[in-house]
Formats: structure tokens, sequence, C-alpha cells
């Protein structure tokens, strides 16, 4: 425990950007930056969404590999330069806009919540948010790589500019997938920190193997203590109750979202010993780090769909 203790103090400091700015380490040209952002991705020690920009995450990000891979300097950017430039040759790719794609698309999902549970799917509400979620991104990124696209009119087998990240591909996540204990990842362990803003995953020698973003929820309903996860499974339905969401009491008005991207829980639920308490996905990638929600962890889609491959019903978390 006293490396995740350490830990918080480290992320602490490296939330103060622009002093770290001063570091003659630090890149300041958005394609270098770019190029980090990949690569610490890949890596699973995220960035928050990919823009090409510096910002708190991509810091953190950089702490995080540092501290993972035993570097003493944790703010030094060199390793991490150094690597990038040898595993991520090009920033950016060209994605197809392919016709299957449009059936994970309803332009006509409304905003209201209390409207979603007519729907059979919480689908995207266009191609544009598919293909920006699909590569870590948002959408006004997306612009930005394309200046001269009308990214609200994409048709099948249009080239959109992406960052060439290793893609978040909805079409394979299966439906209703469960995950059962594993005699590995279950002794792994995720740390919550509120204060970050951030999950760690943690082998059972307490080394990091990844750490992502994440939305903690108010500050009134955190549910700082030691949980489990007691089952995962992916493209959850969610009961949609908002007194519960604003108050923390559950009320008689709610309605059975249906699953899908867009899902308030987004593609996977990690419910947890501490009862109506999960770690899952969101509908708004670009709000990550912001508190909204009434006590679940949130992870950009992207990054909840990691965590069946790092984390398991057994596994401990530590909420802080």
């Amino acid at each position: 425990m006293l490396r995740f203790a350490l830990l918080l103090s480290f992320l602490l400091t490296a939330t103060s950007l622009h002093a770290q700015q001063g570091d003659n380490s630090v890149p300041n040209d958005p394609e270098t930056i770019l190029r980090v952002q990949i690569f610490l991705d890949q890596e699973r020690f995220g960035p928050g969404k990919i823009d090409g920009a510096l910002g708190e995450f991509t810091f953190k990000a950089v702490v995080n590999y540092n501290f993972a891979h035993d570097n003493r300097d944790l703010y030094n950017w060199g390793p991490v330069l150094d690597a990038a430039e040898a595993r991520v040759p090009a920033t950016t790719a060209q994605h197809r806009v392919r016709e299957e794609l449009f059936q994970f698309i309803n332009p006509e999902l409304p905003e209201e919540p209390e409207l979603w549970d007519q729907f059979p799917y919480m689908a995207y509400r266009s191609m544009a948010e598919l293909i920006a979620e699909r590569f870590h991104t948002d959408e006004t990124f997306l612009q930005k790589l394309n200046p001269s696209m009308d990214l609200n009119d994409l048709v099948p087998g249009q080239l959109v500019t992406v960052p060439n990240v290793r893609p978040f591909r909805i079409e394979e996540v299966k439906k209703f997938q469960g995950f059962k204990e594993d005699a590995t990842l279950s002794k792994n362990i995720v740390v919550i920190d509120t204060q970050a803003r951030m999950g760690a995953i943690y082998d059972a020698q307490e080394r990091m193997l990844a750490a992502f973003p994440i939305t903690p929820g108010k500050p009134q309903f955190i549910p700082v203590g030691q949980w489990k996860i007691t089952h995962m499974t992916t493209t959850p339905n969610f009961r949609y109750d908002k007194q519960f969401l604003e108050q923390g009491q559950r009320s008689e008005e709610a309605f059975e979202i249906p699953p899908g991207p867009n899902s308030p829980v987004g593609i996977l639920w990690a419910g947890l010993s501490k009862s109506g308490i999960g770690l899952h996905g969101t509908a708004m990638p670009r709000t990550i780090g912001r508190a909204e929600s009434a006590g679940c962890v949130r992870f950009a889609n992207w990054d909840a769909i990691r965590l069946p491959s790092l984390v398991r019903p057994g596994s401990q978390v530590i909420v802080r």
C-alpha cells in the first residue's frame, strides 16, 4: 500500500502543469504531443482524449508510465519521447467509412432520458461520433484533422483522417458477455484516486500495469473504502433514476435504459460489493475527469473495454 500512497502525491504534483512546462523535456509541438499520446494510450496509460494538446491527463500519463517502468525522474519526458518515436512512426491514419457501421447509428436518438426506454439500442447519433470514439478522440479534433470535410454528411467509402491508435471496435463488443474469476487477473488491484481522478491497476506485487482517467462521482456519494468486483458484463441495461443520480436515494420513478455506447454506463459494467456502485463506461468521453455521477466510476468506453483484460470478479477495488 505504500506505493499507492506515494503515487497520489506524485500525481497531485503533476497536476501543477504550468510549472512542469518549464522543463526542457516537455514538447510543445502538436505532432510530438500527438505521438506521445498515441504511444501512452497503446501502453495502457491513458492520456484522456487524443488531441495533440498538452493537458492534465497527458502529464499524468507520463508520470504513470515512468512510475510503472521505474524511471527515477517521474517528470522527465525523455523516456516517453524516445519510446514514442520508435513505436509510433505515423501519428495519423486513414479510416474508410463502412456501410455495416451505420447499424450502430441512430440520429433520432433523443437527448431526454425519459424517452430512451422507447428505443432498443443506445446508438451513436452520428458517424462522426462513432469514428471519434473509435479512435479515442472527439469530434472537435476529428474536424481539425479533416478541415475541408463535412463530418455531418459522411457516406460509405469516404476516407477520414484519424489518430493512428488501436481502434475501439464497437462491432466486436459482444452482447451481455460475462466475465468469470481468473486465477491471475482476480488478484490484480484497482485503485480509484478521486483527487487525482485516475484509476490505476496493480498486480499482486503492487506493480502498476495500467492507469486511466476517470470521473469519480459527486464528493458526497463517493464510496470511499475497500471493495471487490462481484460481476462484469458488456452492454449492460441501466436503471435511470434521476433522484438517485442527483441525491443518492432511489425513487419509484425510473426508466430501464437499453444497452449501447450512448448508455449512461457505456459498454461495460463492473459491479462492486458496494450495492449499486460500479466501474463502467460512459456516453460522453469528453467529460471524463468531471464529477457528475452519483457514486460510480466512469471510464471512457475505449478504456472500459480493456478492464476485463486487467481485472476480474474477485479483484480488490480501493476507493480513496
